[in-house]
């Protein structure tokens, strides 16, 4: 799912048309459309993706996937994950084995690995 798809599934959740949600939220209705659509990025500043989070009242798990959409439709990576120096470390060899340039996807294990130790440093 992308993050204008889950904006759009959001906004028709909550019964908004898009000209309501936008006099809502305070943006142009005609740049969101494009943003919903795919055309243009959400806006890249956390202050504004959080008050959208805290608009459709997302918590957990679904707020943190609101925000990785985001990034990941702004090309970027997420910002805590951006700031892991031992992640960034381990990315060229995770691009190197999505081209398929690890023929037997051990560098993609490896990697894979390596993200599960992160998220459980108790482990």
């Amino acid at each position: 799912m992308s993050f204008g798809e889950l904006m759009k599934d959001l906004r028709i959740a909550r019964r908004l048309t898009l000209r309501d949600f936008c006099a809502e939220v305070g943006v142009d209705p005609s740049n969101w459309s494009k943003v919903e659509r795919g055309v243009i990025p959400p806006p890249g500043d956390e202050k504004t993706q959080a008050a959208l989070a805290d608009f459709f009242g997302l918590k957990g798990e679904a707020r943190q996937e609101f925000f990785d959409l985001a990034a990941l439709a702004r090309s970027e990576l997420p910002r805590d994950l951006a700031s892991d120096e031992e992640l960034l470390a381990k990315l060229p060899a995770f691009f190197r084995a999505a081209r398929g340039k690890d023929p037997d996807g051990n560098r993609l294990k490896q990697f894979v690995e390596q993200v599960r130790k992160l998220n459980r440093p108790d482990q």
